[in-house]
């Protein structure tokens, strides 16, 4: 018998939804940062792009950058990421800054080393073993991840839909109701469907909400 070790790589498994958001320590474009003791008491939205100076990531993060006060409104800091140095990340946001005036002012992390990348599973190798994914990590101010979304390089993000889940998930919070499809700001909710016969047939007597059916009815908040 061969007297050799085999080494086998353990894969990362992917942060779920739930998990508290794995810590780290970065630099940034605003400086360093401990994800633990990042953007405390608000949300944050962290999101991957595979690299700096490329036509698709520069309208993402455009889109960011000038949609940024919608995020403030709903208390969210923006977190963003690649696998290049600050170097470059400065030069690529004085570049955009001079050939079309928007500026990316939200903290980019500098992953050259991958640590990050890996720690989230933005790295996905049957796509590229060396750029980030365009992941997008929705974090709750307790660290818990809430959503998560995953495009390939070459798809860009809708920018709606995730300010659109962002303030469905805060709505969620705060008023204890669910969502139905395509759910925008001033929709009507879903109340949680009767769990007893007596639940059911106050539900029944309720005409203050919309009863599609027994499980299933809406009201305004």
């Amino acid at each position: 018998m061969s007297n050799e070790t085999l080494i086998t790589e353990q894969p990362v498994s992917m942060p779920r939804i739930g998990d508290i958001a794995p810590d780290f320590q970065a630099v940034t474009t605003k400086g360093n940062i401990k994800m633990s003791e990042f953007a405390k008491d608000k949300w944050i939205v962290m999101f991957s792009h595979p690299a700096d100076f490329t036509p698709v990531c520069t309208t993402e993060m455009s889109g960011f950058a000038e949609r940024k006060p919608e995020f403030d409104a709903l208390n969210t800091e923006l977190l963003g990421l690649s696998i290049d140095s600050i170097h470059a990340h400065l030069g690529w946001v004085q570049n955009v800054r001079e050939t079309t005036g928007v500026y990316f002012d939200f903290p980019i992390i500098a992953d050259i080393d991958m640590k990050v990348s890996k720690l989230y599973g933005m790295l996905q190798p049957n796509e590229s073993e060396t750029a980030a994914v365009r992941a997008v990590f929705f974090i709750d101010p307790s660290k818990k991840i809430r959503l998560v979304m995953y495009y390939p390089l070459n798809v860009g993000r809708n920018m709606d839909e995730i300010l659109r889940s962002l303030d469905a998930l805060q709505t969620s919070d705060k008023h204890k109701v669910a969502m139905p499809l395509d759910w925008q700001r001033g929709d009507k909710v879903i109340c949680g469907a009767p769990k007893s016969l007596d639940a059911l047939n106050k539900r029944l007597a309720d005409d203050s909400v919309e009863k599609v059916t027994w499980y299933l009815a809406k009201k305004n908040i």
